[in-house]
């Protein structure tokens, strides 16, 4: 793993036990938890129109991220069905995020939005700021709509258990892959 702190989802990565670091929780029911996020980078352009400064977002890119340090098995339940079960939630991240990339692209792509400051090296700041918020909003959706999605996941599944549903889930992961 080196010294990352997040491991990127790729289609030929796979998880493994020792990808998760975290002490393990006596308190709750799950025999694993893995904490999966999303990242995103961007480019923001400006232009003057009308004498006014606006930008222009481009390049939108967001990365499915599993967090070791914050992920944890009991050791006495690690076992290939609850790993799997575990790659299944992270290919699960991966597919909402590439049903739902075009979406957020529409949102901001060839479209000018208006800045704020008080001259340009000032606009051109707040730009960067204000895009960049606007993004993370977006990306805040597209993490909520994950977890929606996760819930299911687990609740059709038995967290593995039940083989039949997990079957379908990892049918559909591998359409990503």
């Amino acid at each position: 793993m080196g010294d990352s702190v997040t491991l990127d989802w790729t289609p030929n990565f796979a998880l493994k036990w020792s990808d998760f670091q975290a002490e393990s929780n006596p308190a709750v029911f799950e025999d694993s938890h893995s904490v999966v996020k999303y990242r995103f980078t961007w480019i923001v352009n400006s232009d003057k129109i009308n004498d006014k400064i606006v930008f222009m977002i481009e390049d939108i890119r967001i990365f499915t991220e599993f967090h070791p340090l914050l992920s944890w098995v009991r050791i006495s339940e690690s076992n290939d069905m609850l790993l799997n079960h575990e790659q299944g939630k992270f290919d699960l991240a991966e597919l909402v995020k590439v049903e739902n990339l075009p979406k957020l692209k529409a949102k901001f792509y060839n479209k000018h939005f208006p800045t704020r400051g008080q001259n340009e090296p000032q606009q051109k700041q707040f730009a960067k700021e204000d895009s960049g918020k606007m993004i993370h909003g977006e990306v805040e959706k597209l993490q909520k709509l994950f977890e929606e999605k996760c819930l299911k996941y687990h609740e059709d599944t038995k967290y593995g258990q039940n083989l039949e549903e997990q079957s379908k889930y990892d049918r559909l992961n591998n359409k990503i892959k």
